[in-house]
C-alpha cells in the first residue's frame, strides 16, 4: 500500500487512484441489508469505491504509507479536539516528506464580508454562510434522522490561516503555506479538487518532515482526466 493517495470526508467523490473515506453515519447504514433501502430515501448513493472510515478514530490505513493526503470541507465540522486527533492521525499515514492538502471556509473572510455590508440583515447572512445557526429545530422522527444519517452537518469550529497554521505545526507537520486551486505540482489532486470548494476558502498544504516529496511526472492527457474527475466529483458532491 506504499504510496497511496488517501482522502477523508469524500462525500460523493471517489475517483480511481484514490482510497476514498467518508464516515457519515448514512454510508453505514446503506451497506446494510434492507436498512440500505432506507437510507437511499433519505440520501444520495455512495460510490461503491467509497469506504468507511473516521480520521477522528484513525483510518484503516498503515502508518507512513501515504504519498500523499487531502480533505474538502471537513475539518470545520470537528470540534476543536476532535479536529486537532484529526491532524494527529493525518500526520501518522503520512510518509517521511508526504503532503496533506486540505480546503475549509475562511473565517477571517466571512468576517470582513460581514463587517463591510454594514445592513440590518448582515448578522444573519453571516450567520448562513458561516453555517453555524439553525433557522428552525428539526421536526418529527424522519427529519432527527435524516440529519443525524447526514453526519455532522453544521460547522463546530472555524478556523483562519494564522491559527491553522499553529495547529498544523503542533500537529508536527512543516513547511506550512497558504495554497490555492490548481497550484500543487503533483496533478493527482486535480481529480480531488475542484473550483467550488476553492473558491473565497482557506486552502493550505504542509508536509510531514522527512526526505522531499517528489510528484510523479504525468502527462497533458493524463492531467486533463485528473481534471476531469475533479469535475466529476464536484457535479456528484452537489448532488441535493
Amino acid at each position: 500500500m506504499a504510496g497511496q493517495y488517501v482522502q477523508y470526508g469524500c462525500a460523493l467523490c471517489a475517483p480511481d487512484g484514490w482510497l476514498n473515506f467518508d464516515a457519515s453515519p448514512s454510508l453505514r447504514a446503506q451497506r446494510l441489508p434492507l436498512i440500505g433501502r432506507v437510507a437511499l430515501r433519505v440520501v444520495p448513493r455512495f460510490p461503491d469505491a467509497v469506504r468507511y472510515g473516521d480520521i477522528v478514530r484513525g483510518l484503516p490505513v498503515p502508518d507512513a504509507s501515504c504519498e500523499a493526503v487531502y480533505c474538502s470541507h471537513v475539518l470545520e465540522h470537528l470540534s476543536l479536539e476532535d479536529c486537532r486527533k484529526a491532524l494527529k492521525n493525518t500526520l501518522r499515514i503520512l510518509r517521511p516528506g508526504g503532503r496533506f492538502r486540505l480546503v475549509m471556509p475562511d473565517l477571517r473572510r466571512l468576517v470582513e464580508a460581514y463587517l463591510a455590508r454594514g445592513t440590518p440583515d448582515s448578522s444573519m447572512q453571516f450567520i448562513r454562510e458561516a453555517y453555524i445557526g439553525d433557522e428552525r429545530r428539526p421536526c418529527g422522527l424522519y427529519q432527527s434522522a435524516k440529519l443525524d444519517w447526514l453526519g455532522n452537518g453544521r460547522h463546530r469550529w472555524l478556523w483562519d490561516y494564522a491559527a491553522f497554521e499553529v495547529e498544523l505545526r503542533n500537529a508536527g507537520f512543516e513547511r506550512v503555506r497558504r495554497a490555492a486551486y490548481g497550484d500543487c505540482p503533483d496533478a493527482a489532486f486535480m481529480a480531488v479538487e475542484s473550483t467550488d470548494r476553492w473558491n473565497g476558502c482557506l486552502g493550505m498544504e504542509c508536509y510531514r518532515p522527512g526526505m522531499e516529496f517528489m510528484p510523479l511526472a504525468r502527462t497533458e492527457v493524463e492531467v486533463k482526466s485528473l481534471t476531469t474527475r475533479g469535475a466529476e466529483c464536484t457535479a456528484a458532491n452537489n448532488v441535493e
